[in-house]
């Protein structure tokens, strides 16, 4: 808050004290935020967001020399709208198909890698569905083949241990409001020696890569965030995980609800589930009082169900039926086996109470 109104210097400007205090704060954000991600400071390149954060890594790296790209069916839009941009201006790109627990298949993006393959684009943890994709074996196979790896991780930050050199990443896209910082602010973390074309020229801020005066409060929000992200990660995975399994335990026992991805590979605090026979719209209509959405948040205003559920081979009905369960610091049992209660009532209304239950559970909590 100070940020906003006492201490209000730009930090670019350190020829006065304003100035040099905005800028400290900045690098320590900085600091902050390469600690929770396994990167040297001087590595986070500040932007808008994770969507601007995957257009830099994507469009900046993909030269004349080397042109294909190789990503995933499943990827957030701010991934598959610039591949699909750079394949109308006659760049090679290669989307590839997951398994149906939303997982890649290795073995098929090894053989998708060409001599002019030049990025490999994959996200950390899906944001319908949870999964999340085995980095550490494609960055060995991109390094391999001295190929560039760019991930999303967008959904991954301050829930599962992200290390960029362990994992093999060259370009990591973050964003603030998924660790519970502010919103409109994120970062593209840059290995050394990796130089993308900048998408905005003028200044030369964030190292040449990124021009325009910094917005301070969201950084130090965001670092602050992410600081609070690390020190808490490992018990507010186990607390989230137990929650998750307890809405799962609870759901299952009504019929016909089939859980989407893999559960194992997966981040704690997602459940996606499908209704069958319920669209889930109608469902989240009857739900008042809980925030919840039928698949990506940027894409919630489209009638068409999840691009996401659909490459992993749920079929129209289920996709319909779909809802993206999020949980958070804030939940806590007691809202669990309320919301499921009221998923129970719902169902009992929109289906007939007799063919609401799975044979041989009992419903009550």
């Amino acid at each position: 808050m100070p940020f906003f109104s006492r201490q209000f210097g730009n930090a670019a400007s350190r020829s006065h004290a304003y100035g040099q205090a905005a800028f400290h704060a900045v690098e320590k954000a900085r600091a902050q935020i390469a600690q929770l991600v396994g990167a040297r400071p001087h590595e986070v390149i500040f932007t808008s967001g994770a969507t601007e954060s995957n257009n830099l890594a994507i469009k900046g790296l993909v030269r004349s020399a080397k042109n294909h790209v190789i990503t995933l069916a499943t990827e957030h839009k701010s991934v598959l709208d610039p591949c699909k941009r750079l394949a109308m201006s006659g760049h090679k790109v290669t989307v590839l198909p997951v398994q149906s627990d939303g997982l890649a298949d290795l073995a098929q993006l090894e053989r998708a890698i060409t001599s002019q393959t030049v990025l490999i684009s994959i996200m950390l943890a899906n944001n319908e569905i949870g999964v999340i994709q085995p980095a550490e074996a494609i960055g060995r196979m991109a390094r391999k083949r001295g190929i560039l790896f760019h991930c999303d991780g967008a959904q991954a930050l301050g829930k599962i241990p992200i290390h960029m050199k362990r994992m093999g990443l060259d370009l990591l896209s973050i964003t603030a409001h998924k660790v519970y910082g502010p919103k409109g602010v994120g970062a593209l973390i840059v290995r050394e020696g990796v130089m993308p074309v900048p998408l905005i020229d003028g200044g030369g801020h964030e190292r040449g890569l990124r021009s325009g005066t910094l917005n301070v409060p969201g950084i130090v929000g965001f670092g602050k965030a992410c600081a609070i992200g690390q020190a808490e990660m490992s018990r507010e995975f186990k607390r989230l995980l137990a929650l998750r399994d307890r809405l799962k335990h609870h759901l299952l026992k009504i019929k016909g609800v089939t859980v989407n991805g893999s559960l194992e590979k997966r981040l704690p605090n997602n459940l996606n589930v499908s209704f069958e026979g319920i669209p889930a719209q109608e469902l989240l209509k009857r739900l008042k009082g809980v925030a919840l959405s039928s698949g990506s948040a940027c894409l919630s205003t489209s009638p068409e169900p999840s691009y996401v559920l659909k490459a992993i081979g749920v079929t129209e009905d289920l996709r319909r039926g779909a809802v993206r369960f999020g949980l958070g610091r804030w939940n806590t049992v007691r809202e669990v086996d309320w919301v499921s209660r009221k998923i129970y009532d719902i169902i009992a209304v929109l289906r007939g109470r007799k063919y609401a239950v799975n044979t041989g559970r009992n419903l009550k909590i």
